[in-house]
Formats: C-alpha cells, sequence, structure tokens
C-alpha cells in the first residue's frame, strides 16, 4: 500500500470510486453525495492537495486536504489544521483500514505543515461512521449548520455535519 499524489492520469479512476461511493451511501444512508466537479479535482490535483492509496496497480482509496474550512468549521476555522474530505474507498478494498493509514499519514503531514488537528465532518445522523471515526481516534466536536445559500460545493447543500477533530 502506498499514499501518493494523484495524477491527472487517474482522474477517472477518481470518479469511479467517487461514483461507487456515491452508490454505497444511497443504499446506506439518508444523505449522499451527488457528484463533483470534474475542473475542481483537477485544480485539487495540480495543487498537490488529492491524493491516493495503491494497493499494486490498483487506486483503492482517494482523498483531498486543505489547510482551511470556513464554511464548515467556521469560528473553529483560525486554528491550524488539516482538513481531510472525499474519502472514497474501491469496493473491494472497503474494511482494510484505509482511514486508519490516512490518520496516521495525515499527523506526519500536519506536523511538518505545524498544523494541530486534523478534521474531518460528515453528514449527521451516520452512527455508524461517527462511532467509527470516534474509534480511530476523532473526537466528535458537535455538528455544524451550513446555509444552503452558501457559496457551498453541491454535496453540502444538505445543510448539516459532524465535526470530528484529533488533537496533535
Amino acid at each position: 500500500m502506498t499514499i501518493q499524489n494523484t495524477c491527472i492520469e487517474d482522474i477517472d479512476a477518481v470518479f469511479y470510486l467517487y461514483d461507487e461511493a456515491s452508490k454505497y451511501q444511497k443504499r446506506h444512508q439518508k444523505h449522499y453525495w451527488n457528484g463533483f466537479d470534474r475542473a475542481q479535482v483537477e485544480k485539487e490535483i495540480k495543487e498537490s492537495r488529492h491524493f491516493i492509496i495503491k494497493e499494486k496497480d490498483t487506486i483503492a482509496c482517494t482523498f483531498l486536504i486543505t489547510y482551511e474550512d470556513p464554511l464548515i468549521w467556521q469560528a473553529a476555522n483560525k486554528d491550524p489544521a488539516l482538513y481531510l474530505h472525499r474519502i472514497a474507498t474501491h469496493p473491494k478494498y472497503r474494511g482494510r483500514g484505509y482511514i486508519k493509514s490516512i490518520i496516521e499519514w495525515s499527523k506526519v503531514h500536519a506536523k511538518a505543515k505545524n498544523k494541530l488537528f486534523i478534521r474531518l465532518d460528515t453528514h449527521i445522523g451516520n452512527d455508524k461512521i461517527n462511532a467509527y471515526y470516534t474509534s480511530c481516534g476523532f473526537t466528535n466536536k458537535g455538528i455544524s449548520y451550513l446555509d444552503p445559500n452558501s457559496p457551498i460545493p453541491e454535496h453540502y447543500k444538505a445543510g448539516a455535519f459532524t465535526l470530528f477533530e484529533i488533537k496533535l
């Protein structure tokens, strides 16, 4: 298993993971992703903020990082943090603990960037993923309510998200 920057050549495989994650969410959750803007993902790749996890020649998982998230984290955005987004795993590779690998990678990366927190969010109401994130070392920091009229990506227009944080 290796974690590496996503290349533009990987984008179709990344969108396959997003599509499969959306299908899974639709079957198991009230809220789900409604697709992503390809130009935005290309921009994230060019900014070296988009990553993949490879198992031999297969892209098994993908995720995105950012260093600020004011619309979701609001006042807490002032804290030096690394934010994880859009974690999606290939259906054949679910259950292999990639979140834990991402967390360990994030701890090293965040410390190198002088960040004090690793943060992520998820739609409210998913008790299973909330319990999993807690078991991985995250602390539930409450709920963020977003204005659907604010300039947020489509998948955030559902409005309310549970916030999770690891203090380094």
